[in-house]
């Protein structure tokens, strides 16, 4: 990223990049390239520069860089430009550069055309044109018209690069130059080697670095990064480095919610800041936030020189993507939040960084001149040496949708590092379901609807299901307000600004809260996000716009009335991905479950986490969980899983749609009427019940269980127990080798029951009154061997004051005698039982065994 250096003034400077443009330029003819060059060398704004120049035989030569981010993206393009433009008296552009046209593509602009020689992307946009390649014979469409694709920080490994690399590497139609700071450069180049016909080349140039001053905070020298006490921490190294430098000071800290905490403590050294080493030390400092959800306007400022002396806490978007003015000193927590698999999901968790960030964060301090660093861990903690590319800690389902609209199978691929198994399998079944792709792995006609959508893959699936242009915009707006990166509102905690809410979304719904504040004017009672309000609308309109409908502004209102609409909107939404649809846990009112995974009440969520809402009125049990978030818990395997965005819904429209399994509910049928009580259950919750004369399956098992309880053909329960009994430890004895049976296994009373009901034809309790006693009963143990067996093996036994239950471990030759009653308090002699030669006697009573000699 350039700094505030004019074009007309960087175009006579000399940078440590120039040093390679012989080499460059020679080996670019036959080779992939690996350029590796310390921040500030120039790479980002002279390569592109010179793999444009035209050909020796004058053939313009397109270039398509890929930078990781959007503000890159434009500030990169906007300097390029203007560069391009410039005759570099030093010599290092040739005078055709003059005439070279600089465009960008992001989400939301694209300045390129057929015209654009030097084109700086996103990756999300170099993979959808990559896939119109596939779907269009038009030569100018898709990257096939770029020569050359560099694609820049490929160190920071997210998935969307290494994909996009993996994809050009295999298609074997561009010449491929990777850049960063910090990479594993021996490997990319034996990885781009491996392609077909093109070897590749490692170049390596020296960058402008000053002299960087190291000093570590903690006082143990194994000391890892540590969240504890972090603002007095940073507070600390602050003050220290206030007293100094002169210049800025850039904090680096794992998110939003530290930057503001560490702000808020450093408040005090803003009041009154003491004499700095510098003669022009300025009189006081801002302090200032550097992260995701600020506005541009705020990061434009921030890459601008300032008046005053500023510390600025920052994500690690600073740590390459973002080069910032002024910055002499860095702090570095050596935090970060970072995605990572666990138990087939993403979660995002705080993590130290690795040693290359380290250096990377480090950097930022010499750019201009001699910078400090303080780092707040030990000299020597063991930290990993650089972190793990993202598809080997992300769920895969976007990047194989990508692959497929690419024609390729994202299994098939080979990437820098391998990705694992089970992510795949997980991701391939969620496009299965969705219809994304077919059984060998293709993109269907709907995945290819769902890929050039700026959203997530079942946002996208979402709005395909949608059955009418009132529930699609919906779809749309939700799906644009839960994409921003950054909340539109916060909840607010004062009664009065609590009520207003509720009177004006009255339904506690999150879904609908988002939808209202995209379609209608900002309300008092919220601490509202304009920027990102405004960025969700321009999505929203965006999607609304490639799909044939209405602008924003033109969208009906979501009044109390509407309650019709949400219903038909959330059934459909249930039916399209039926897993999105939780019930509450009967016992943890807090948790809800789907019968696969569960997910606890978000903090900022507007679903009751009782079972009174806010009116004191019986709160919803069920809810469509739109977006949630997972975090890694205590243990070595727990997730959290915090439910973001909620729909509350009634057990009857998950009935609607057809969630959940029916069961016959446990003596509940109407002897009468001979109906019987069908329960509806959904993630181990009823959700509907009725009465209603059973039939099929259900009609046998309430036979069944009339019959062994009593209700029906009294008696014949308690002669098949005691047959079966018997049967059972006639069968384990193996005396069914004795003779011939059908009976080839143990019996299950409840088993066998409803199968001789099936074999007679039984359908109803009607039926019963053609039924004998006799039909129900099966030819066990022989007749005439019966009485001999009871003796030797009874089910129970009655002794002087002593009843006995007895039941039998044949496989460890075992009797088993329990307590029934009586007054015996000693327990049964061994010459008060039968033989059972060889079997050893065990009496329990309560808690007490003991062995019968």
């Amino acid at each position: 990223m350039p700094s505030n250096t004019t074009p007309k003034a960087a175009d006579k400077i000399k940078l440590p990049i120039d040093a390679l443009y012989q080499e460059f330029k020679s080996s670019i003819k036959d080779n992939h390239l690996v350029v590796e060059s310390d921040t500030g060398s120039g790479k980002s704004t002279r390569l592109p520069l010179w793999c444009a120049e035209p050909a020796s035989d004058g053939k313009r030569m397109r270039v398509l860089v890929v930078e990781p981010r959007r503000v890159a993206c434009l500030a990169l393009a906007s300097f390029v430009g203007k560069l391009a433009k410039s005759y570099d008296e030093a010599g290092c552009l040739s005078k055709s550069a003059r005439t070279l046209n600089v465009g960008h593509a992001i989400r939301f602009d694209s300045t390129v055309d057929e015209h654009t020689d030097i084109a700086f992307v996103t990756p999300g946009i170099a993979l959808r044109w990559l896939s119109m390649d596939k779907s269009s014979q038009d030569e100018k469409a898709g990257l096939a018209c770029f020569a050359t694709v560099i694609i820049d920080e490929f160190h920071e490994r997210r998935w969307d690069t290494d994909l996009l690399l993996a994809l050009l590497k295999k298609r074997a139609q561009h010449r491929l130059i990777l850049t960063s700071a910090t990479i594993d450069g021996a490997r990319l180049n034996d990885y781009l080697s491996d392609s077909i016909g093109v070897n590749s080349k490692r170049l390596l140039a020296k960058g402008k670095m000053f002299h960087v001053e190291l000093t570590y905070q903690s006082t143990d020298s194994q000391q890892l990064p540590d969240i504890s006490s972090l603002e007095q921490k940073v507070k600390t190294a602050v003050a220290s480095l206030l007293s100094k430098t002169s210049g800025d000071v850039l904090v680096f800290l794992p998110g939003k919610r530290e930057i503001q905490s560490c702000l808020q403590a450093c408040q005090s050294l803003a009041q009154a800041k003491p004499a700095a080493a510098s003669s022009d030390a300025r009189a006081n400092i801002d302090l200032v936030a550097l992260h995701g959800g600020i506005s541009a306007t705020e990061q434009q400022s921030l890459l601008a020189s300032a008046a005053k002396q500023r510390v600025i806490f920052s994500t690690n978007i600073a740590e390459t993507s973002l080069t910032i003015p002024g910055v002499t000193a860095v702090i570095d927590s050596g935090l970060e939040r970072r995605t990572h698999q666990r138990n087939g999901r993403t979660v995002l968790s705080l993590a130290r960084i690795s040693r290359a960030s380290s250096e990377q964060r480090k950097g930022r301090a010499g750019r201009t001149q001699a910078g400090l660093c303080v780092r707040l861990w030990g000299e020597h903690a063991p930290l990993e040496a650089m972190t793990p590319p993202e598809l080997q800690r992300e769920e895969l389902v976007e990047p194989m949708l990508a692959a497929a609209c690419s024609g390729v199978r994202l299994g098939e691929l080979r990437f820098v590092d391998a990705i694992n198994s089970k992510p795949l399998a997980i991701a391939e079944s969620r496009l299965l379901a969705m219809g994304a792709i077919d059984q060998q792995g293709k993109i269907t006609a709907h995945g290819r609807k769902l890929f050039p959508l700026p959203i997530d893959t079942q946002f996208a699936h979402l709005i395909s299901a949608m059955p009418d242009d009132e529930c699609t915009e919906l779809m749309v707006d939700l799906a644009a307000a839960i994409s921003v990166p950054q909340r539109l509102y916060q909840q607010p905690t004062a009664e009065y600004d609590v009520k207003s809410l509720h009177d004006w979304e009255p339904l506690g719904c999150d879904a609908f809260t988002l939808v209202k504040l995209l379609r209608e004017p900002a309300v008092d009672f919220l601490n509202i996000e304009h920027n990102a309000i405004k960025e969700a609308r321009r999505l929203a309109n965006q999607i609304r716009q490639g799909l044939g409908l209405p602008k924003l502004n033109r969208a009906a209102v979501l009044e109390r009335k509407s309650e019709p609409l949400r219903s038909r909107w959330l059934l459909a939404v249930i039916k399209a991905l039926p897993e999105l649809a939780f019930v509450r846990r009967i016992k943890r009112v807090q948790a809800l479950g789907n019968g696969f995974s569960e997910v606890q009440i978000g903090r900022d969520s507007r679903f009751s986490p009782e079972l009174k809402d806010f009116a004191g009125k019986d709160a919803a049990i069920a809810a469509v969980v739109f977006d949630q978030h997972s975090i890694a818990g205590k243990g070595v395997k727990q997730t959290l899983n915090l439910a973001a965005v909620m729909a509350p819904v009634s057990t009857q429209l998950l009935c609607q749609a057809g969630l959940g399994e029916d069961r016959l509910a446990e003596n509940k049928e109407r002897s009468a009427s001979r109906k019987v009580l069908i329960e509806r259950l959904y993630a181990g919750r009823v959700i509907d019940s009725r009465f209603e004369r059973a039939s099929g399956e259900q009609a046998i098992e309430a036979v069944a269980r009339s019959i062994i309880q009593g209700r029906e053909l009294s008696g014949i329960a308690k002669r098949l127990k005691a047959d079966i009994a018997a049967w059972n430890i006639w069968f384990a004895l193996g005396k069914t080798a004795e003779f011939e049976s059908e009976i080839k296994q143990p019996l299950v009373l409840d088993t066998y029951l409803k199968d001789k009901l099936v074999q007679l034809g039984v359908e109803s309790f009607d039926d019963l009154g053609l039924l004998e006693d006799d039909d129900l009963l099966f030819d066990g143990i022989p007749e005439w061997q019966r009485e001999e067996f009871d003796q030797l093996y009874p089910a129970a036994l009655q002794l002087p004051e002593l009843k006995l239950a007895v039941s039998y471990e044949p496989k460890r030759k075992l009797v088993i005698l329990d307590y029934v009653n009586g007054g015996n308090k000693q327990g049964p002699k061994r010459w008060e039982l039968p033989r059972w030669t060889g079997w050893k006697i065990q009496y329990r009573k309560a808690s007490r065994v003991v062995d019968v000699k």
